[in-house]
């Protein structure tokens, strides 16, 4: 069809031509920003040879007499050729290999390029490479009929760029996210060869090269429309983390399939604010730790929050977090912190004891004299006697303390035992006979057995010295109590009970409650005091303990 003398053929060739001469050229200097600069070469080479081919290409279509167009074709087979060779340093270099650095295949790449050369430009000669006719139709131009020479470096340049493809579409199905829109572009350049096969074999298209067609779209694709994705793959190869990627807004652009199994929150979440979707990761950002704790299944595992600028060249497009699984050295970090604490305690209580101790002993001792100068033997005796006694009791501490430390490590194997077995022997052990202990709902626990029964012995002395005639022990469903019907807490804030040193309610209760928290926490419970509970004392145990109640 010709509107104003013009075809509409001839129109779109020269349109389809100029859109991939323009945008390759006008995609370079985005490209330049690529950081890696092996990608970065192989890309800028790919796209000035594909612009440079598109060029000539036009050129062959728009000069005026058939010598140009003759010219322009010839030039543009010497430009096209080198875009195979920036294909494979392109994918070579983005998919992390090797093989555009190693000498022997760059020396054998340049020979063949020139022994290809040389048949292409002096096929004026020989006629080998192709011939032309000059027709009419679908508008005047020079058609071109490939000879044999030309199919044989079309095959060869068709399997090495098929290497080329193979090296992306295995790097795209490795990458931990979706790179569905990335094979997509990889696959439009591809696209260009079915366009070549039907120029050849009908009359339907012009039998010339369409390959920069399809560069066009893949380059113009990964630069500007899925940048993100681009960079990510290369970046993130070899990072088996959760990684969600930003926008220059803050908003959630992008995960990786190990994200979105990690935090199922995720799903459905891109265009949203990361405070939104996941505040526990915003909160860990904001945190001097960056330590993310999450539960899933029952398991509680840590990561640490990291962020980096996600940078085209000297654009910041976004940012990428990391979520690094930590949760062994974080366990061990907590696991130490805990034993420093636990020494801390250690050292408080046995700083506590010393000082009653001394004041005692001291105190005994100072009457002791004094009943020595009045003559009262009897006295000064027995002062002795209880200064004697709190030094043994002193003695007796720190010998219960260094024993409690054996116990202070993180519990490594548990069995199911009875709560009421348990603690029938920790009031036996305890040599409490005033006090009688009630079970009021049994039922099965996991934890260690000689762990368990020292802390039960704790709670009952405590109990002992806080007047209780009775104490009862109750498997819940979150953990477990121990009550008493002594003194009830007379504060609410439960924590100096808990404490080494406090003291509470007198010095003689001021060890059995920290060295029960001691305990607990080496299983992973939390005790704590239920300040509600007024007919008594009552400890709450929580955690992960209870396996079935009788």
């Amino acid at each position: 069809m010709w509107i104003n003398g013009l075809s509409l053929s001839f129109a779109a060739y020269v349109t389809a031509y100029t859109v991939a001469t323009v945008g390759c050229l006008a995609a370079v200097p985005r490209a330049l920003r690529v950081t890696d600069p092996d990608t970065r070469r192989g890309l800028v080479g790919l796209l000035a040879g594909s612009g440079g081919w598109a060029a000539l290409e036009l050129a062959f279509l728009v000069a005026p007499t058939p010598e140009l167009q003759y010219a322009a074709y010839l030039l543009s087979l010497v430009v096209g050729l080198t875009t195979v060779g920036s294909w494979l340093y392109f994918t070579s270099a983005y998919t992390g290999r090797s093989l555009h650095r190693a000498a022997p295949y760059r020396r054998l790449a340049v020979g063949v390029y020139l022994t290809i050369v040389a048949v292409k430009v002096t096929n004026p000669l020989h006629g080998l490479y192709f011939q032309t006719v000059f027709v009419q139709t679908p508008f005047p131009h020079l058609t071109i009929q490939h000879q044999t020479f030309h199919w044989l470096v079309a095959g060869l340049s068709y399997a090495l760029v098929a290497v080329g493809f193979f090296m992306l579409y295995e790097f795209c199905a490795e990458a931990e996210y979706d790179t569905r829109p990335l094979v997509a572009l990889v696959g439009v350049t591809g696209l260009p060869v079915l366009l070549d096969i039907v120029g050849f074999t009908s009359d339907r298209l012009l039998d010339i090269n369409y390959e920069p067609l399809g560069v066009v779209v893949f380059a113009l694709g990964v630069l500007y429309v899925f940048d993100t994705t681009f960079l990510a793959v290369q970046l993130t190869d070899g990072v088996d983390d959760p990684i969600v990627y930003l926008d220059d807004t803050g908003r959630i652009r992008e995960y990786n399939d190990l994200a979105a199994s990690t935090f199922p929150a995720l799903d459905g979440t891109v265009g949203e604010r990361l405070g939104d979707a996941l505040p526990n990761v915003e909160r860990a950002l904001d945190s001097d730790e960056q330590i993310l704790e999450h539960a899933a299944d029952g398991e509680v595992s840590y990561y640490l929050v990291s962020r980096t600028s996600f940078v085209l060249g000297q654009t910041n497009i976004g940012e990428m977090l990391v979520l690094s699984d930590v949760t062994e050295v974080e366990r061990q970090r907590r696991e130490l912190a805990r034993q420093n604490e636990q020494l801390e305690g250690f050292a408080a209580a046995i700083r506590h004891e010393l000082l009653n101790t001394l004041q005692t002993v001291n105190g005994r001792v100072e009457i002791a004299g004094r009943a020595l100068s009045d003559g009262n033997v009897n006295r000064a005796r027995e002062s002795l006697q209880t200064a004697s006694q709190s030094a043994d009791h002193m003695a007796d501490v720190v010998n219960k303390l260094a024993r409690l430390a054996q116990h202070g490590q993180t519990v490594e194997s548990t069995r199911q035992v009875e709560l009421g077995d348990i603690a029938e022997r920790a009031l036996q052990s305890a040599d409490l006979d005033d006090l009688t202990l009630v079970v009021e709902a049994d039922g099965t626990l996991e934890a260690d057995p000689p762990r368990l029964q020292t802390m039960l012995e704790n709670a009952f002395r405590f109990a002992a010295h806080n007047g209780a005639s009775s104490v009862s022990v109750a498997v819940t469903e979150g953990g477990f109590t121990i009550t008493d019907d002594g003194q009830p807490p007379a504060r609410d804030d439960p924590a100096p009970f808990f404490t080494y040193g406090q003291a509470i309610p007198d010095g003689q209760s001021g060890l059995p409650l920290p060295n029960l928290r001691l305990l607990a926490e080496t299983h992973g419970w939390e005790p704590t005091i239920d300040t509600d509970y007024r007919d008594g004392f009552r400890v709450v145990v929580s955690g992960r303990t209870t396996i079935g109640r009788a």
